[in-house]
């Protein structure tokens, strides 16, 4: 008898990189070529199901595709309306949404929120790394309260689908599924095999019962989430909770999203009392000023689907050692380089001995091409000394050839620049074909080159 116990458990080799799963141990992986990643982990192969549906298994047939009734699921509404957004317009029911960010980044402050938030929904939250006061004096700090919010301090699967049977929850969140243990796998809690076992079983459940599912994960070192990559394909909804620890705003971004779009994002304000929705993040971004300065200029960009307002700050003084410093924070420096040789070549300006040093407002880390006229006009402002009035901004991409080169989206642009109280907005000669500038009250100024535009600012500059 105890042998044939025995014959069940069976050792494989999984790398904790990237999750291959070899029968013996290698050096490097043949999946990801990472070096020495390989762990031995038992395993078992019997079938098993730790969460058990009370309908009767009928195997499948294929059906035509016109055979297949569809009935339009109803989203639960957060009162997140960020979260909303992300989602793609609400919690899909039977959904399994994996939330992965640093430590400390508010991971489990989100998911609480959440919890709270919704009074009319029986919601379970399951935590292995708090404790039930701990979790308790987080939810003093925030303003909602809810009785339907249940706190449970689990690790094994096996106990919590017990209590689940026994609560019935209209939603569960997981806190986290690195800290959850299966007793069909014999590894430890953790690990690449109870993580993606773990996952299987809470799939499982949420497909069968349709309640949303939302699992917390841990992220590496590199900032890729931890565990096997195929967990990332099992979910059906990758959420990525980012930001830096000493800024309060964060940023909750989609990289994957089976029931809606991927360019979606949320932004939030960390504060005493919990996490707060910025709704107009453009006036965060704009910072205020009591004096008026050289090298600032505003410039339009889309995160996402959102279009955004943000404020590019320029330093451009001599050089004191024989090689220029070129230093850029939050956004590209190689593209930076570019655009400094752009000025110098086909603006005419004298760039070569002096020290350049470019940051992005806000703490914010950008790549939208569009961005590369206001970077260059807040250059030549402050190597000229000349203040760029705080009613222009600028949209637009720069060539090569000093060109200024279309962008897409231009009148989502246009209007959040309006809207914020903009007067004058520089944007290229090709997006203003097909315009109704009619319709627009703040003025626009297309041009097809970088000198143009220069002239165009210095112009109006000489009026105020």
């Amino acid at each position: 008898m105890f042998e044939s116990v025995m014959a069940k458990v069976k050792s494989s080799y999984f790398c904790q990189s990237c999750g291959f799963q070899s029968p013996k141990w290698l050096g490097r992986c043949p999946s990801c070529n990472e070096w020495n990643t390989f762990v031995e982990e038992l395993i078992e192969k019997e079938e098993k199901g730790s969460w058990k549906s009370t309908s009767t298994k009928i195997s499948s047939k294929p059906k035509s595709i016109t055979e297949i009734t569809y009935t339009e699921e109803h989203r639960i509404l957060a009162a997140d309306q960020e979260l909303n957004r992300v989602l793609g317009g609400g919690i899909v029911p039977g959904s399994l949404v994996l939330v992965g960010g640093e430590p400390g980044i508010g991971k489990s402050t989100l998911m609480l929120q959440l919890a709270l938030q919704l009074p009319s929904h029986k919601v379970l939250y399951v935590s292995g790394e708090e404790s039930e006061q701990q979790i308790r004096m987080r939810a003093e700090r925030l303003t909602d309260t809810s009785k339907n919010c249940f706190i449970l301090t689990e690790t094994g699967t096996q106990n919590i689908f017990k209590q689940i049977e026994l609560l019935q929850p209209q939603l569960l969140i997981i806190d986290s599924i690195q800290t959850l243990h299966s007793s069909f796998i014999e590894s430890a809690a953790g690990s690449i095999s109870q993580v993606r076992e773990c996952t299987a079983e809470l799939l499982k459940y949420a497909k069968e019962t349709g309640t949303p599912v939302f699992l917390i994960g841990h992220i590496t070192k590199e900032g890729m989430l931890a565990g096997p990559k195929v967990l990332e394909h099992m979910v059906d909804t990758v959420l990525q909770f980012e930001g830096d620890r000493h800024l309060t705003y964060r940023i909750l971004r989609t990289t994957k999203n089976r029931f809606g779009s991927t360019s979606e994002l949320g932004i939030y304000e960390m504060s005493g009392y919990g996490l707060r929705e910025v709704t107009n993040p453009s006036e965060i971004l704009l910072s205020q000023r009591e004096e008026k300065l050289s090298g600032i200029a505003i410039g339009t960009m889309l995160e996402g689907n959102r279009p955004l307002l943000i404020e590019i700050q320029s330093l451009v003084s001599p050089a004191t050692y024989g090689t220029p410093q070129r230093s850029a924070t939050g956004f590209d420096n190689k593209r930076m380089n570019m655009l400094l040789a752009v000025l110098e070549k086909r603006g005419g300006l004298r760039l070569g001995a002096q020290d350049v040093f470019l940051n992005i407002a806000g703490g914010l880390k950008v790549e939208d091409p569009a961005l590369d006229l206001a970077v260059c006009m807040s250059i030549v402002s402050s190597l000229e000394e000349q203040i760029i009035p705080e009613d222009c901004c600028f949209c637009g991409e720069i060539g090569l050839g000093g060109e200024l080169r279309a962008v897409n989206r231009i009148e989502q642009r246009i209007t959040e620049a309006e809207k914020l109280g903009f007067k004058h907005l520089f944007v290229s000669k090709f997006n203003s074909k097909g315009l109704d500038k009619n319709k627009y009250q703040i003025q626009l100024h297309a041009a097809s080159k970088l000198e143009e535009v220069i002239d165009t600012l210095s112009s109006i500059i000489t009026k105020e």
